[in-house]
C-alpha cells in the first residue's frame, strides 16, 4: 500500500523533562482489528512516526485488558522503539471481562494497592520500565485522595512513572486530587468534539487553562459520528474539507486545535491509510469565522 504522511512536529510539555506529540495516536481499538501480529502493529506505529506522532495512548482495560499487551509484542520486538515514543495507560476501572471476569459488577479501584498492582501489570505488558504518564480513568466515588495522591506521587518518585494525571475528572475532583499531592498532576483527558461541545463552556477548559495544563481529548470525531453524519455539522464540515483539500476528520481536529487551551487529540483508527492522514489536520489553519461557523452548527443555533 503506498501511504502518503504528512509530517508534524509540534510538541507540548506535558511535565519537566516531557513532552508530547500534539497529535495522539489512541490505541483502544487495537484488540478489535483482525490482525493483531506485532508486525501490523508495528507498521501502525510506523505510520505515525512518519507524521511526526510519538504519543501512544493505551488504558489497561482496552482491549478487555489485552491491549496494552498487544501493543507490548510490537515494544518487545524492537527494544529501539521503546526509546522513539510516549507510553500513556490509565487504571482504575475494573469490569468484569477478562482477567476481571469473576468481578460481580463493575466498578473502580483508587487504591494504593490497586494502582501499584496496575502500574506492574501495564509494564509487563508493556515489555518497558517506565510509563511515560499514567492517568486515573475514572472519578472513583470511594476516592481517599490522600491515599490516592500518595501512591501517585510515591510512583512518579520511584522512575516507574513520569508523570501523572486523570481522565474524566471535573474541576472539583482535580483540586480534591492535586491538593493531596505534592507533584503537579499533568493534564486530565475528556470527551470533547464537534459533537461534545460542553466543555467549552461548562468551565472543564477555563479550568484547565487558568491551571496552564494541556487537556487529551478523547473520542475528538464524535465516535466516528462526525465522520458519517449528514446534518449542518457534516455541510459545514465538507465545504472546508474541501477548500483545504483535507478530509472530514482533519477539519473536525483542526477545530480543536484552533481553540488556545492547548488540546492533544487522541485519534484512534485501525486503518493504516486512516493513520496515515492523522497528520493532514496540520494543513488546517481555522480563521475565526470559519471555527464559530462550525461551533454554530455544533449548538444548532446561532450563538448569543
Amino acid at each position: 500500500m503506498d501511504i502518503t504522511t504528512t509530517p508534524t512536529t509540534d510538541r507540548v510539555q506535558i511535565a519537566e523533562g516531557l513532552s508530547f506529540s500534539r497529535l495522539v495516536y489512541g490505541m483502544w481499538r487495537i484488540g478489535d482489528d483482525a490482525d493483531t501480529s506485532a508486525s501490523h502493529v508495528r507498521a501502525k506505529i510506523d505510520a505515525c512516526l512518519d507524521q511526526g506522532i510519538t504519543t501512544l495512548d493505551q488504558a489497561d482495560i482496552y482491549g478487555d485488558y489485552t491491549a496494552e499487551s498487544i501493543l507490548g509484542q510490537a515494544l518487545k520486538a524492537d527494544t529501539a522503539l521503546r526509546q522513539k515514543v510516549e507510553l500513556v495507560t490509565k487504571c482504575d476501572i475494573v469490569a468484569p471481562i477478562g482477567k476481571y471476569s469473576d468481578a460481580p459488577c463493575k466498578y473502580y479501584d483508587t487504591s494504593k494497592a490497586h494502582i501499584d498492582a496496575s502500574v506492574e501489570n501495564s509494564l509487563k505488558d508493556l515489555g518497558t520500565d517506565y510509563l511515560d504518564l499514567l492517568l486515573i480513568h475514572r472519578p472513583d466515588p470511594l476516592m481517599d485522595a490522600e491515599e490516592t495522591g500518595a501512591a501517585l506521587d510515591a510512583l512518579v518518585a520511584s522512575g516507574k512513572v513520569r508523570a501523572v494525571g486523570v481522565s474524566n475528572f471535573r474541576p472539583w475532583d482535580v483540586q480534591l486530587l492535586q491538593s493531596a499531592m505534592s507533584t503537579r498532576l499533568a493534564t486530565n483527558q475528556i470527551e470533547i468534539s464537534l459533537a461534545r461541545i460542553a466543555p467549552f463552556t461548562d468551565g472543564d477548559l477555563a479550568f484547565h487553562q487558568r491551571r496552564q495544563d494541556p487537556i487529551m481529548a478523547w473520542s475528538p470525531l464524535g465516535g466516528g459520528s462526525l465522520m458519517q453524519g449528514d446534518g449542518e455539522v457534516a455541510r459545514r464540515m465538507d465545504v472546508l474539507a474541501q477548500e483545504y483539500g483535507v478530509d472530514r476528520a482533519a477539519i473536525a481536529i483542526a477545530f480543536l486545535l484552533r481553540h488556545p487551551a492547548t488540546i492533544l487529540p487522541v485519534l484512534g483508527t485501525n486503518a493504516l491509510d486512516r493513520i496515515a492522514r492523522i497528520g493532514d489536520a496540520a494543513k488546517v489553519q481555522l480563521t475565526r469565522v470559519q471555527w464559530f461557523q462550525l461551533y454554530e452548527a455544533a449548538l444548532g443555533h446561532e450563538v448569543a
